[in-house]
């Protein structure tokens, strides 16, 4: 599925309430629509003036929505259902905060990713090797990934009021008005 407009992508994201990580909830304590506004929430305060890092935290699951059960694939679907809309530099931190997730456990497995997430961890490949770690830092978009990443597992607090979906719209339509391949010739 490819989203080709703001109106698709927040009917998919008002979809998220509700709908889980895991079909049989054994996953985040949260449901997808929440997570997304704490993730994006977090990343707001944190970068405030990276509006495509934040409209990749409110977007990043929604893998689960479109392809359910499939958690190694879910950031693979979620990206190429928004590219088209939001441009490649969301997509690709949305691709890339499950391998951020298996670099956090590399590089800092002190820390940790969230209890729901380290149950996940294996079906995603597990904590990356040294080398796979050396070529994740050396991607240009490693930082803001990890920081995606880390804002992905602290978006998980049951009864946390982080707004409501229809905040994000404006922000969606900035970005997808920047990014938007659709119509575009290629």
């Amino acid at each position: 599925m490819e989203l080709r407009s703001v109106e698709e992508l927040m009917d998919l994201l008002h979809a998220c309430r509700g709908a889980w990580d895991t079909p049989d909830r054994t996953g985040d304590p949260v449901d997808l629509h929440d997570h997304a506004l704490q993730t994006a929430a977090l990343l707001r305060r944190s970068r405030p003036a990276d509006k495509e890092l934040q409209v990749a935290g409110l977007v990043h699951d929604i893998g689960h929505l479109l392809r359910p059960g499939d958690d190694a694939g879910h950031a693979d679907h979620a990206a190429d259902a928004v590219r088209p809309l939001l441009g490649e530099r969301v997509a690709r931190l949305v691709r890339l905060h499950v391998p951020a997730k298996r670099y956090l456990a590399a590089v800092s497995p002190e820390r940790g990713p969230s209890p729901q997430s380290a149950l996940t961890l294996t079906r995603q490949g597990g904590t990356m090797s040294p080398a796979e770690a050396a070529a994740f830092a050396g991607d240009p978009l490693a930082e803001d990934a990890v920081t995606l990443r880390q804002a992905d597992d602290a978006g998980k607090v049951v009864g946390l009021d982080a707004g409501v979906m229809e905040d994000w719209r404006t922000v969606l339509e900035l970005v997808a008005s920047r990014n938007s391949r659709l119509g575009a010739v290629d």
